[in-house]
């Protein structure tokens, strides 16, 4: 059975942060999100790609 999407690198939430808070991120493998609670955002992940864009986010409930 082939993933639904490409695999998204969990090595990279080491490197990445918040654009907004500077805070570290939450990976949602089932949404294919990253999560930033400080900032109340989750980014998307297209494609194994993390979209760091804050107008690009979601607002978490």
């Amino acid at each position: 059975m082939t993933e639904p999407h490409p695999a998204f690198d969990r090595r990279m939430l080491e490197a990445l942060i918040c654009p907004q808070t500077h805070t570290t991120l939450e990976y949602d493998a089932e949404r294919q999100e990253l999560l930033s609670k400080a900032a109340g955002l989750a980014f998307p992940i297209r494609n194994g790609i993390p979209v760091m864009l804050v107008d690009e986010a979601r607002k978490l409930d």
